[in-house]
């Protein structure tokens, strides 16, 4: 048994990272005075906005390959078997051979993904500059609803007591003939969301 449990920290490890979750405030305290309503508006209070991101539409697919790329991973993760899946349209070879040490561990252990895994994924970092345009993702993963399921022993095994259910993971992503393609997933880089 003991292994069994070794071997389910080391695919929820390599799964979904271990890290740790919180969260600050940062509220902005209300002003103590009002404003001088004579005075002159400033840029700010004429409600003057920032021009539009020029890559909106890039990061926004970034996000569309990202998205599809971890909806067929949990149909992976589900069955212990990239068999059936798209995920080789969304990741490259890199980001494939993480997911497939997954998928190995998992069916040497017989265990499965039950539940849902939420994601609420941003772009944090995007070049276009480059010859093949780069981006970089960080993504609040949400284990509230996920499981474990020993298809062995027909049971659900519990999260380890110190595994956080909201975390933090990376990922990488470049644009290949005019498509967006995952080329990293990390998720030992945690931090809290």
């Amino acid at each position: 048994m003991a292994g069994g449990a070794a071997v389910l920290c080391g695919v929820v490890t390599l799964t979904w990272v271990l890290a740790g979750c919180g969260g600050s405030d940062g509220d902005a305290k209300a002003p103590a005075t009002a404003p001088n309503v004579s005075q002159k508006p400033t840029s700010a209070s004429a409600g003057l906005t920032a021009p539009p991101d020029p890559h909106a539409d890039q990061k926004v697919a970034v996000l569309a390959a990202y998205n599809r790329m971890t909806t067929e991973q949990a149909k992976a993760y589900r069955q212990a078997s990239a068999k059936g899946t798209a995920l080789e349209k969304y990741a490259t070879l890199d980001a494939l051979s993480k997911i497939d040490v997954d998928l190995y561990r998992m069916k040497e252990a017989g265990t499965v993904v039950r539940g849902e895994i939420g994601h609420d994924a941003k772009v944090t970092d995007l070049d276009m500059t480059t010859t093949t345009p780069k981006a970089s993702l960080s993504d609040c993963v949400d284990l509230s609803k996920y499981e474990t399921y020993d298809t062995r022993t027909k049971r659900v095994i519990p999260l380890p007591t110190n595994q956080p259910l909201r975390y933090i993971a990376t990922a990488k992503a470049e644009r290949w003939q005019g498509r967006w393609m995952v080329t990293d997933i990390n998720t030992q880089g945690g931090g809290s969301c």
